[in-house]
């Protein structure tokens, strides 16, 4: 049976890479498209198919009207609260890439999505899934560790979700990490955010990349490195596609790409 999608935020281009996606798989139909910033757009030049005249539309009313059982959200903070509000109100499953969720948010979002459910993943770079897990598997066997975040120069939050989900699964696995030996601070914040754990992470904001991140643990004698590189938005695509497949599935609220794939 074909799923029938919406998009929000597909005027950006996370959201436009999006609409791409979903009319390139022959399980899904994108029946509509939502973003204020870019209304009336005509998708056949979003996504090179023939659409019959479907337009990025401004209002979210527009996905209730196409009969969307799945809405994509990749937007930001303030707006993805809202947009899944209405999701969760109008009996409609949500697939979330955006970042900057709180731990209230994930409990507002338990309590909302009753009548559908809510899929949200800090990242659905299937690379950058199993660089978490295996930094998370490496964590026992070292005493340091250092997480390293890179992303476009359009990136409103750091550190990144992923960075924070990282050093999140990582200090659940070794709660007892070697104190930091700095006690002359050169240049504020040269020594990055402390996370969980008292992980250190730095985040860089660079022109030409995409979303990149290195995991540095380090222990007496020895160092490993665990890096992923994203260097097209395309590589976020069989993730999303597998989660708008597998939301329908997985009742509440998951978080996390990690609980789709057999790892």
């Amino acid at each position: 049976m074909t799923i029938r999608v919406g998009v929000f935020g597909a005027g950006g281009r996370m959201g436009s890479t999006v609409c791409r996606a979903v009319v390139a798989d022959p399980d899904l139909q994108l029946v509509a498209a939502v973003d204020p910033l870019h209304a009336g757009i005509d998708l056949r030049g979003v996504t090179g198919a023939d659409l019959r005249g479907l337009q990025v539309s401004p209002d979210v009313e527009s996905l209730a009207r196409a009969e969307a059982q799945v809405a994509v959200d990749f937007t930001h903070v303030d707006a993805a609260r809202a947009n899944l509000a209405w999701c969760a109100a109008n009996g409609i499953h949500a697939v979330v890439g955006t970042s900057g969720f709180t731990p209230a948010d994930y409990e507002e979002l338990a309590t909302r999505f009753t009548r559908s459910n809510c899929f949200v993943a800090p990242n659905f770079a299937i690379g950058a899934v199993l660089m978490m897990r295996f930094a998370e598997l490496a964590a026992p066997y070292f005493e340091t560790a250092e997480i390293i975040e890179l992303h476009h120069d359009q990136k409103v939050d750091a550190p990144s979700g992923t960075a924070m989900h990282t050093a999140e699964r990582m200090a659940a696995r070794s709660p007892d990490w070697a104190d930091d030996p700095t006690t002359k601070v050169v240049a504020e914040g040269a020594r990055g955010a402390r996370g969980p754990g008292g992980i250190r992470v730095h985040s860089v904001r660079l022109r030409g990349l995409v979303a990149h991140q290195e995991v540095l643990l380090g222990t007496a004698g020895q160092s490993l490195s665990i890096r992923h590189d994203s260097y097209d938005r395309a590589s976020f695509m069989p993730g999303v596609v597998l989660a708008v497949k597998a939301v329908a599935s997985h009742p509440g609220v998951t978080v996390g790409l990690d609980a789709l794939l057999d790892i």
